[in-house]
């Protein structure tokens, strides 16, 4: 199990996205949603993509001339195999990624120590809520900005059809060493799905 499923007493949802058979909870990024990020959000520096499944998010961001050091705990073909972001002491200038949903705690309070510069996430807009959460994440280390998907993300298992569209809300939440102030609400640009899909 994984250790930050009963993180300060409270359970995470039972609803969970579906496991393929090379390793939990591998749903590429699509990549209009990365590049949503890219374009409104700059970075400065070498990029950590540290849970990086088959690349798609990491090819996003070398295209815009971003250096990127890519890992992923299970071997997808792409970038450093083996290597647990969790357990890690490996530190980085940014870190960038969709982490594991049942981990995306435990990613925080990791990247939060390894990032020097900035470290953002894709999650769930849910993330913000949880008095858990407001305690142990936002009341002491909120994001600098969260930037609001209005446009619905889907995900699909590897070689799945894709079909349908998503149903649940995500956004960027990035967190910024050099940030002042409170943080700040932001929804990122339409037509990105349209563009880039």
């Amino acid at each position: 199990m994984d250790a930050t499923y009963n993180l300060n007493g409270g359970f995470k949802p039972t609803t969970k996205r579906f496991a393929d058979l090379n390793g939990p909870d591998f749903f590429p990024t699509p990549r209009w949603a990365t590049k949503a990020l890219v374009d409104n959000e700059p970075f400065s520096g070498t990029i950590w993509e540290c849970a990086c499944g088959d690349g798609a998010m990491s090819d996003v961001f070398e295209d815009a001339g971003y250096r990127v050091e890519s890992s992923d705990l299970y071997d997808r073909g792409y970038g450093e195999a083996g290597h647990d972001f969790l357990s890690s002491d490996r530190t980085a200038q940014n870190i960038v990624t969709n982490p594991p949903y049942n981990a995306a705690e435990g990613f925080v309070f990791r990247g939060l120590d390894a990032a020097h510069s900035k470290f953002a996430l894709l999650l769930r807009l849910a993330f913000l809520e949880g008095k858990n959460r407001q305690h142990s994440i936002f009341n002491t280390t909120p994001p600098a900005r969260v930037w609001v998907f209005s446009e619905r993300i889907t995900f699909y298992p590897a070689g799945a059809e894709r079909k349908g569209s998503g149903t649940t809300a995500y956004a960027w939440f990035v967190w910024d060493k050099s940030h002042v102030g409170q943080p700040e609400l932001r929804w990122l640009p339409t037509g990105y799905k349209a563009r880039y899909s």
